[in-house]
């Protein structure tokens, strides 16, 4: 319709103009009318680049009035971390494509490069190849950039390009092409100043036209006979390229590109800092660079290192929805809003951001399939619990933590001052930031659950310590009880302690000792006795094999079991029956439970949490549960068939 208005009579296309804007939101048929999907390239590769990406993709969100269209060139970690959390971020009016930069190394491997990026600082060479043949343009942004105003503005500039111009960039701010900033400083060639790839417009249709691909690598071939290597990776290839051919350069105003490296002339690109527009923390220092304003920058960074992601989620005025954000508004329509417990119903279509392996993480199968990882989730209040289980189990841990935006940076903070924390790359973290209510344990549970990468999990909680030398314990019993192929539940008995220091003992007969005691107990035998009884502690006290034990009501051990075991019921949230329903889907499923004859673990004491205060305090909270539970058992009676009805007769008889 907007290309037939144009062929009409003016007063006509005016008409039609009239309807079109009655018709079609405003925004978006400007949008429309102007070709505004704005494309953004990527480079991103490793655990540290996928943090500082959502930082960028944050900034550009935040300013943004037209839909954007982000192509990511990423190794298999980032593809990993940056496709869940893009899908279950669901902003409205963006897109995202993945290219794999395993497929592109091979254009850019033949080139020595001496910059900390090492290859992947030079895959940005490869990009009229790695995009799609049909896309004529897009901007490429390192990963380490921060807008301070709205990137159409940047899109716009492409229209200032003549008929031979093709990549658009920032006038270096720094002396390094100048080659005098030490004795014998010999940089790639430069026109002048050179120029910062930090920001990049291309017109790739016009580089493609012109044979780019070939020409850059005759550029740094030739180059590289003399120079050896690259220092600044594509950078010194781009203005190697461009002193051979300055006709096909753009030069953008610096404050595009506001260079905070030390020794730069940065401060010259604006009078007030008001006038910026993109800053680029590009030197190795980051934060603690040296600039005049560098405060006013790092708060602005800090701003959206921190901002609740969750805002961003709004829609352009007036633009369609995606067909994600319908279902989802349709499940919520379908929510009754009297009913009493909608909060809880609320909560299980919940869509919450999800980022996994937000630190380094490296795991190396262990060759006798036996391996185990312990499984566990927990807010900022338990953090401090993260040092005691390290020095506990030595094995691999997943691990789902419910936080801000603002929290995870506090985590980040603590892990990598944690002495202990730092030095350990077999930990998954998995970052599930704050939505609603409730605390969702059972939908972090299953996070951690699918994020393990080993044949079998230990499911426990974040505020018990396992006894020393548990992971080779659990790994043996594996063995000998035929884990791989039977339906066995390994049950690791759980004890408690009341007091915050303790002297955990280093062996079953000491535990016992301690019993006796009065230092530990049973877990939960004074307000939940139930939960754990029929571990039967009494037969574990001499118990030198292990021992089946039969399902109960409300019995909630914690086990070992494969890691293709059931997951956890996803209504149950906040406090109350999270477990039990799991122990109960396992021995519908015919999971034999067996107790552990020389494992242990110990809860240590805290604070009593929000969820269960609500849960004391709140009738409704309490009506709720027993509302969800009910349910809870229908739903297992119809996949289960008659062999379900045990539990219901079970609960009745409580």
């Amino acid at each position: 319709c907007t290309k037939s208005c144009f062929s009409f009579p003016c007063s006509i296309s005016i008409l039609c103009l009239v309807v079109l804007l009655i018709s079609v939101p405003l925004s978006c048929f400007f949008i429309s009318l102007q070709g505004y999907l704005i494309h953004v390239a990527c480079v991103c590769a490793g655990h540290n680049a996928s943090r500082d990406v959502v930082t960028l993709v944050k900034s550009i969100l935040f300013h943004r009035r037209n839909p954007l269209h982000f192509h990511f060139i990423t190794d298999a970690v980032a593809h990993q971390i940056l496709s869940s959390l893009f899908q279950s971020w669901m902003v409205p009016s963006v897109q995202v494509s993945f290219y794999d930069a395993e497929e592109l190394k091979s254009n850019v491997a033949w080139i020595p490069n001496k910059h900390y990026s090492g290859i992947y600082g030079l895959m940005k060479l490869t990009l009229t190849k790695a995009l799609p043949s049909n896309l004529t343009k897009v901007i490429v942004l390192d990963t380490d950039i921060t807008f301070a105003t709205d990137i159409a503005e940047l899109w716009a500039i492409f229209r200032k390009f003549t008929d031979k111009q093709a990549i658009g960039l920032v006038e270096n701010q720094s002396d390094w092409y100048l080659g005098n900033l030490w004795k014998n400083h010999k940089p790639w060639p430069a026109l002048g100043r050179g120029f910062n790839t930090g920001v990049i417009l291309l017109l790739l249709e016009r580089l493609r036209r012109i044979g780019w691909e070939q020409m850059w690598r005759l550029t740094a071939e030739r180059e590289l006979m003399s120079m050896l290597s690259t220092s600044l990776a594509d950078q010194d290839i781009f203005n190697a390229f461009i002193k051979q051919n300055p006709v096909l350069v753009h030069q953008l105003p610096c404050f595009w590109n506001v260079q905070l490296s030390d020794h730069t002339r940065s401060e010259q690109c604006y009078t007030e800092v008001s006038d910026l527009k993109v800053i680029h923390w590009n030197s190795p220092k980051k934060l603690r660079v040296k600039n005049k304003h560098v405060e006013f920058f790092r708060n602005l960074y800090l701003t959206f290192l921190e901002y609740d992601g969750n805002l961003l989620r709004r829609e352009l005025f007036g633009c369609p929805s995606q067909p994600s954000a319908d279902s989802l508004r349709n499940a919520l329509e379908e929510l009754d809003e009297d009913d009493q417990c909608y909060d809880f119903r609320r909560e299980r279509i919940a869509l919450h951001r999800l980022h996994l392996y937000f630190l380094q993480y490296q795991y190396i199968p262990a060759e006798d399939d036996t391996d185990v990882t312990l499984v566990a989730q927990l807010s900022i209040d338990r953090l401090q619990m993260l040092e005691a289980i390290c020095n506990h189990w030595e094995g691999p841990i997943s691990l789902a933590l419910y936080m801000s935006d603002a929290e995870a940076q506090q985590f980040l903070r603590y892990a990598q001052a944690s002495d202990v924390l730092k030095h350990r790359k077999n930990i998954g973290y998995h970052i599930v930031y704050k939505e609603g209510q409730f605390y969702p344990v059972n939908l972090l549970r299953n996070i951690a659950l699918r994020q393990a990468n080993t044949p079998y999990v230990f499911l426990t909680d974040v505020d018990f310590l396992p006894m020393y030398g548990l992971y080779s314990y659990l790994r043996k019993s594996i063995v000998q009880l035929d884990l791989a192929h039977t339906k066995n539940a390994l049950v690791v008995p759980a004890f408690e302690t009341l007091r915050y220091r303790l002297s955990f003992p280093k062996s079953k007969a000491e535990l016992l000792s301690m019993l006796d005691m009065g230092t530990l107990y049973t877990f939960r035998y004074h307000v939940w006795t139930k939960g754990h009884a029929p571990t039967n502690y009494a037969k574990w006290r001499t118990a030198t094999t292990a021992y089946k034990v039969e399902w109960e009501a409300d019995f909630e051990p914690y086990v070992v079991v494969r890691r293709d075991c059931p997951e956890y019921d996803q209504r149950f949230v906040g406090f109350g029956w999270n477990k039990v329903s799991h122990i109960m889907e396992l021995d519908a499923q015919e999971y034999d439970f067996v107790v552990l004859p020389n494992a242990f673990m110990i809860h240590m004491p805290h604070a009593p949490s929000f969820d269960i205060s609500k849960f004391r305090s709140s009738s409704s909270y309490r009506h709720c549960l027993t509302t969800l539970k009910e349910e809870f058992h229908q739903d297992l009676s119809r996949k289960y068939g008659a062999a379900a009805l045990k539990y219901l007769t079970a609960e009745r008889n409580i």
